[in-house]
């Protein structure tokens, strides 16, 4: 027998694929066609280039999403900033606590005082944010929904 002909199947290796992609095509943008290519790329979040293109014209759905990095960050500092709000609230009870675990009812009370004083400034300052979180809704994030 020839063994040219006779094709021995290989035991190692990547399985083979029932349909592979053997043909290939290029294309050639010019520096307009290839920033704009690039533009739909980023946005259409694909890891693969040539999946893109073949979503392209074969009128797959394509998902481009615009993620705006100032309210991305805008967001994580305000979470992070509610989680350090939170953990005041639950020192403040634990403060109390200790108060009157440990003074006299005359002195824990002149500090609750002071407490509730720095209490107070607190509210006013979460009510700043929360003012200040409602107009950066109202210029930015509604805009971007428009669009």
């Amino acid at each position: 027998m020839n063994e040219n002909s006779k094709k021995q199947l290989k035991k190692t290796g990547r399985p083979l694929k029932n349909d592979p992609a053997k043909i290939r095509y290029t294309i050639s943008f010019n520096e307009e066609e290839h920033a704009r290519f690039l533009a739909l790329f980023d946005q259409s979040g694909m890891q693969v280039k040539a999946h893109f293109i073949t979503s392209c014209i074969f009128d797959k759905t394509i998902k481009s999403v615009k993620i705006d990095k100032g309210t991305v960050d805008f967001y994580m500092r305000l979470t992070s900033f509610h989680s350090q709000f939170r953990a005041i609230g639950i020192n403040y009870n634990q403060i109390v606590k200790l108060l009157y675990r440990h003074f006299s009812e005359k002195k824990a009370a002149a500090f609750l005082y002071k407490l509730e004083k720095q209490t107070a400034e607190m509210a006013m300052l979460c009510q700043k944010i929360i003012e200040i979180t409602a107009e950066f809704e109202a210029e930015h994030l509604k805009k971007q929904r428009e669009q």
